[in-house]
């Protein structure tokens, strides 16, 4: 964070966005004087050098800006909590843990469903979270250092089993401003002519998905850049002009610059798995795994109809 920016900024700004008034969010959740939540919301503004709330008849109104930073402001404070829990952990006497693993951005949508799940099952564990690569994941599991994690399926993963969480349907990132983004969705045969940039770098899975993709509708992708994230690539695509193919739930956290858009006929997809070892005899992990299955009803149902999933989105731009 910058100099001006605090963990207050992010819980007024939170507090403004889902209350949807600047006056409702002081009197009801904040205690304070409308003209002071004003004032850090524009400090906050101008630490990010984004306007993040626009005032309309009704109320306000999140820009694009932020509705991105909403997701992570809500992340941040939440990865806090478990960050304060552990510090007056240490005070106490040792209590067993239980460590997970996410994809970057996946724990944004799956982080506080599995706290939740965590705190009924075992009210009193230390809840350790980290943020890896698909392949960082798999060896962490395989080397015991964390209990289950969303991943993809690796291969060559001797001892870990994987339960299906959700099919991911891949979309095409592209600059706000190209001329195709004015599609709802994106013919594979406009694509081939496009720069291509991949973030499959640290993602063997998803590089074979695109690859088999690619060969099954009959196009040729024309690699110019070879990111090493998912955000790396869509900075990429905003400066070049280039367009990427990523899983659905990076939609999330686009940059204002770009905008997602569905790939027409039937898209390829990616498994999101819940990974774990199985030689793991934690009766804790034996209950998580069965209770994040209420997770995969919800999830397998919201992550494949991508065409709806854009239209939300367009919606709400």
């Amino acid at each position: 964070m910058g100099a001006i920016m605090e963990l207050r900024h992010l819980r007024y700004f939170i507090a403004v966005a889902e209350e949807g008034s600047l006056l409702q969010a002081a009197e009801r959740r904040l205690h304070t004087s409308q003209p002071s939540l004003s004032r850090q919301i524009r400090d906050l503004e101008l630490e990010l050098g984004v306007k993040l709330l626009e005032r309309k008849a009704r109320g306000i109104e999140l820009t694009a800006a932020g509705r991105v930073f909403l997701d992570h402001a809500r992340l941040a404070l939440m990865q806090i909590d478990v960050a304060c829990e552990a510090a007056r952990n240490t005070e106490r006497p040792h209590k067993p843990g239980f460590s997970l693993g996410f994809l970057p951005g996946q724990e944004v949508i799956w982080l506080s469903s599995v706290l939740r799940i965590l705190r009924e099952e075992a009210p009193d564990i230390d809840v350790t979270i980290t943020t890896k690569s698909s392949p960082e994941l798999a060896t962490a599991l395989m080397q015991g250092e964390i209990d289950a994690a969303l991943l993809r399926r690796e291969a060559r993963t001797a001892g870990l089993d994987f339960k299906l969480f959700a099919k991911e349907p891949l979309i095409v990132i592209l600059p706000a401003r190209h001329r195709l983004a004015r599609h709802k969705s994106i013919r594979p045969e406009d694509i081939c002519h496009e720069d291509f940039i991949s973030t499959a770098r640290a993602s063997p899975v998803l590089k074979s998905v695109i690859e088999q993709y690619a060969a099954k509708v009959g196009i040729q992708l024309r690699q110019t850049y070879d990111a090493e994230t998912l955000s790396g690539g869509m900075s990429l695509v905003a400066s070049t002009g280039g367009f990427t193919l990523v899983p659905i739930y990076v939609q999330n956290s686009l940059l204002p610059s770009v905008i997602a858009r569905s790939l027409h006929g039937e898209p390829p997809t990616i498994d999101l798995v819940m990974g774990y070892n199985k030689s793991n005899t934690s009766p804790l992990l034996k209950r998580f795994l069965f209770r994040a299955e209420e997770l995969t009803k919800g999830g397998l149902g919201s992550q494949t109809n991508p065409t709806r999933m854009m239209k939300n989105r367009d919606q709400m731009r």
